[in-house]
């Protein structure tokens, strides 16, 4: 099972979405959790990683299918929306042809900011599962509640803490990595 699950993974993320196989059946029909959904997320984050990129990483799934996977590219794309979410978000819609996500769950491993928060919001997305929560830019709970607040017309299931303590790993090994650059200098 080790090396199928492995194998989900590096499918996922060295062939994209041309592969659009149901992680079930990959998985070889188990029934799939949010926390193997969340390994495929800190799968795109570890691209990130090896780009220079802040290590987050999205994926979007609908019934078990994963539509769309991203992972930051804000320094290689000089984009400052380039963000996990945004990437998996406008992936995902292209996918499937339409705006409105109601179906769809996005993973992420890191609380999403306010730009992303409100994408998700606009998106109309059904669900967000989040890894580590962010203290300084958060926007689900942490230091904004952008999502599902009152004044909105929207609602989605929020769960948060999935594999919090692997998300939170790599974000503090990157900008250890980076500390650690920048004293040398």
């Amino acid at each position: 099972m080790q090396i199928e699950y492995h194998f989900a993974i590096v499918a996922l993320c060295t062939f994209g979405m041309r592969t659009r196989r149901k992680i079930a059946n990959i998985m070889g029909g188990e029934i799939i959790q949010d926390k193997d959904f969340m390994q495929l997320a800190l799968a795109e984050a570890r691209l990130a990683y090896d780009k220079g990129e802040v290590p987050i990483g999205a994926v979007v799934a609908i019934e078990g299918e994963v539509i769309a996977s991203a992972h930051n590219l804000r320094e290689t794309s000089n984009d400052p929306t380039a963000h996990a979410e945004i990437l998996a978000l406008r992936q995902a819609s292209q996918t499937m042809g339409r705006w409105r996500l109601s179906d769809a769950r996005l993973y992420v491993t890191v609380e999403p900011c306010p730009m992303c928060a409100g994408a998700i919001m606009l998106a109309r997305l059904g669900a967000l599962v989040y890894g580590a929560d962010d203290p300084k830019w958060g926007a689900v709970r942490t230091l904004f509640e952008v999502i599902n607040h009152p004044r909105l017309n929207h609602k989605l299931e929020v769960v948060s803490g999935v594999l919090a303590d692997e998300c939170r790993q790599i974000l503090q090994e990157f900008f250890r990595a980076r500390r650690n650059q920048h004293d040398m200098v």
